[in-house]
């Protein structure tokens, strides 16, 4: 048994030892902030059912007691203050030197072999235990000492124990820790050390990983993110795999019909680490098997099992936690094994929004994982080692395999790191985020593919995906007040497309997404056309069936690929506004564009005008397209039941007569969305001339009509609004456009349905928002980037009216 109360035994409290559930966060300054957070997640959520392995801790009475009888402090000041002149480098190994010579006193060494003797007696035979640095000063929101002391895994026997405490006493003055402290001006001999002996759990056989009960490159506190690998959680924190991630959706963890995964993503997974039977080393890594690099290290129920978690480990301590989790490979049991307060996103400002644009780019050399939402220029560094850091210039980009906490002096000095290996939770992602500066991880070529000396510029604002670009490309900065803008009564709601992005436009004062553009998802992630998925040997190009082959490895069928990527994208984008509106609209690809989705051109035809044939409500409910339309409702339909999404808004485009509406609502009835049930509203897109001219028979069949600008000019005034000769007279403006919208204005208000309007119109035409305000239209659907000025220019107009 694991389980924080199994050590039964009572005795009387030691000053040198102290049970970890005896512990509160009260004991911070003698124990240490790990483990008087393990003691509080052991007394205060144990009920809950949240497992956190028992143990004990070391004083830091026994940590003084220890440097005390060992005459230590005059030496290591002495030693410390030599640091400033000869570098630290000079200094640390002697000070660790040091204290390893120590003896142990003797009244501290009984208690220490006592405490180990009883937690072995408990488990009925010789524990094995994770002995683990604990400084007092350390987890502070304002310092993080995180990574700065050592652990050590898997250590059996008393001899072995007091030499692994005794070595996290060391720990305390490694090269990186006095740097440190010295950074933060922190008093060395002010601070103590507890070691925690903690109760193994074999995540060696199982898997492990970190969790943050936000998004850490963000700040959306909404979420709980979950990293995890196979073996234990070292491959995770160093970097040294692409790990599995899943995004869950805090608000609806306590629904017992949702299954609320926002998002989740398979990693490579490519090592793990297992314990090593090399008596040079603790741990070693082994490459991770085939099948289990092709599949999730977490089951659904136990990745929302860790984020409910999670979410009560954040709603005790009231503030936003990092946490390390373990799964048992003997056992199958989960477990908490640290959590302190997360000290990055959490501290920022959220009042502030800054972002950062380029206004061109060009062909990425390079891309993988962005950190932070920046982009930066300077020049490759490309180093093996941080002993080549006089190699480093101020404000060059780092470019290496993986960092670890010996990398720190010279990230501070970097415009931006990129690294081959590493998830969003390796340490290069970690210090660069607490840096400010913007990161790409598990590039996985990055420093064949660049070269030293090499300006490039770094691009981590688009969302998941972080580019790298040849040369120094202007970026542009903004920064806006978000707690200045004004409230409006025309409601500001804004179209996104990328469920990457959508965390990060959170925080904008907006009423919701007004417009949430599927072809984004299935272009960029699913990337096949539905058909050749749901049956990929009708596919006759032999290149278009390896890339299907490849996109459904490790996958049941393409349909539930379809289904779960798609509904997976359409409920990140809905969460980052829950509980707003989410008004999501179905695929409005045209012929030519869905020929262009891998497989694609098997099952389209030609088209001369594809902007005027077979797209919106024709091919929904058509025989030819009636299995890929299933998909989509499949999708939508799990989005808003199975993941909680509820406030997702189903839209249809182009219907070209009330009739294709009703067929449309048929189809999406037969697979299970039905307008009005389980609170589903259905909107239509206004825009073809026919939505004007029978406006009350259309506004009958739905619950709010969103203006397409671009498509009505397109068919009111006969212009292509992709015509270069034509651009001067495609203009939203024209009377007879404005008219047509007036008209369906008033129609939609006079049958007590919504109307808004979804496109760049009224923040790149001053006079078409006063038009739209003036005439009294219910929203607008902008551009992330121009929600601040046209919500302010919308006020003004409002003040005026």
């Amino acid at each position: 048994m694991y389980f924080a109360d199994s050590m039964g035994m009572q005795r009387e409290e030691s000053q040198y030892v102290r049970l970890l559930r005896e512990l509160n966060n009260q004991d911070s300054d003698d124990v240490g902030g790990k483990n008087a957070s393990l003691g509080e997640l052991i007394g205060a959520l144990g009920e809950r059912g949240i497992r956190v392995p028992g143990g004990f801790a070391t004083t830091a009475a026994a940590y003084r007691r220890f440097i005390e009888a060992n005459a230590l402090e005059a030496s290591i000041g002495d030693l410390l203050e030599a640091a400033r002149k000869e570098g630290v480098e000079a200094v640390g190994p002697k000070i660790r030197r040091a204290i390893m010579r120590g003896k142990w006193p003797p009244e501290v060494e009984a208690a220490i072999r006592k405490a180990y003797r009883e937690l072995s007696e408990e488990q009925g035979g010789e524990a094995s235990v994770a002995v683990r640095s604990s400084a007092t000063a350390e987890d502070l929101p304002e310092a993080s000492f995180a990574g700065q002391q050592e652990t050590y895994l898997n250590v059996s026997g008393e001899d072995a124990v007091l030499e692994a405490c005794k070595k996290c006493y060391a720990s305390l003055f490694t090269d990186r820790a006095i740097s440190y402290r010295e950074e933060k001006n922190f008093d060395h001999l002010a601070v103590a050390l507890s070691a925690g002996v903690q109760l193994m759990v074999r995540g060696d056989t199982g898997a492990s990983g970190v969790l943050f009960t936000l998004d850490t490159d963000s700040g959306f506190r909404e979420v709980v993110v979950i990293n995890g690998a196979w073996g234990l959680g070292e491959t995770v924190v160093g970097g040294e795999v692409n790990p599995d991630e899943y995004v869950v959706f805090k608000p609806k963890l306590d629904e017992a019909d949702c299954l609320p995964i926002v998002r989740r993503s398979l990693g490579e997974k490519a090592i793990q680490a297992v314990y090593s039977k090399k008596k040079d080393r603790q741990i070693e890594n082994k490459k991770t098997p085939k099948k289990d690099r092709r599949r999730f290290v977490l089951s659904d129920e136990e990745a929302v099992r860790l984020a409910r978690w999670g979410k009560g480990i954040e709603d005790h301590y009231g503030k936003p936690m990092d946490i390390e989790w373990a799964k048992d490979g003997e056992t199958d049991e989960l477990y908490i094994l640290q959590a302190r307060p997360e000290t990055v996103e959490s501290q920022k400002d959220r009042s502030v929004l800054t972002t950062y644009s380029l206004e061109s780019t060009g062909k990425a050399v390079v891309s993988g994982i962005a950190i932070g939402q920046a982009a930066a220029t300077g020049k490759v560094r490309k180093l093996s080692s941080p002993d080549q850091g006089e190699r480093f210039e101020d404000g060059d980009v780092l470019v290496t395999e993986m960092t670890d906490p010996d990398w720190g002096p010279i990230m501070k000095r970097a415009a931006a790191v990129v690294t081959d290996k590493g998830g969003r939770t390796a340490h290069a992602a970690i210090v660069s985020r607490e840096l400010g500066i913007p990161a790409i991880v598990g590039t996985g070529e990055a420093s064949e593919a660049l070269s030293d000396g090499q300006e490039v510029t770094i691009d981590c604002a688009r969302g998941s995906e972080g580019y790298i670009y040849e040369g120094r490309l202007p970026v542009e900065e903004t920064t806006v007040k978000l707690d200045a803008m004004p409230e409006t009564k025309t409601e500001i709601m804004m179209n996104l497309a990328s469920p990457e992005a959508a965390f990060r436009w959170a925080s904008l004062p907006t009423r919701g997404v007004g417009l949430a553009r599927i072809e984004f998802i299935i272009n960029n992630t699913i990337q096949a056309h539905p058909l050749a998925l749901l049956d990929p040997s009708k596919v006759e190009d032999k290149d278009a069936r390896a890339k299907i082959r490849a996109l459904l490895e490790g996958w049941k069928d393409g349909g539930e690929f379809f289904i779960r990527q798609l509904s997976e994208g359409i409920a990140t984008i809905a969460a980052s506004q829950y509980p707003k509106p989410t008004i999501v609209r179905l695929s409005d690809f045209k012929t030519n564009e869905y020929a262009e989705l891998i497989g694609g051109s098997q099952f389209e035809g030609k088209e001369s005008n594809p902007m005027l044939g077979f797209r919106g409500a024709a091919r929904y409910q058509s025989e030819h397209f009636k299995e890929a339309f299933a998909l989509e409702c499949a999708a939508l339909k799990r989005a808003r039941e199975s993941i909680g999404m509820d406030n997702i808004v189903i839209m249809i485009p182009f219907c070209r007569t009330p009739e294709e509406v009703d067929g449309v609502l048929a189809a999406m009835a037969a697979n299970g969305l039905v307008r009005g049930e389980r609170g589903l509203q259905v909107y239509l897109m206004a825009e073809v001339p026919a939505n004007v001219f029978q406006a009350e028979n259309f506004a009958a069949r739905c619950d709010g009509f969103s203006i397409g600008s671009n498509d009505l000019t397109q068919l009111v005034l006969g212009i292509s609004r992709d015509s270069e000769a034509l651009s001067d007279f495609f203009n939203e403006m024209d009377i007879s456009v404005t008219t047509a919208i007036e008209q369906l204005i008033e129609a939609a208000h006079k049958a007590g349905i919504k109307i808004g309007i979804c496109g760049q119109g009224p923040s790149d035409k001053p006079e078409f928002a006063e038009f739209l305000v003036a005439h009294g239209i219910d929203s607008m659907s902008l551009n992330p980037d121009s929600v601040v000025k046209t919500l302010e220019r919308v006020a003004a107009l409002e003040r005026r009216e």
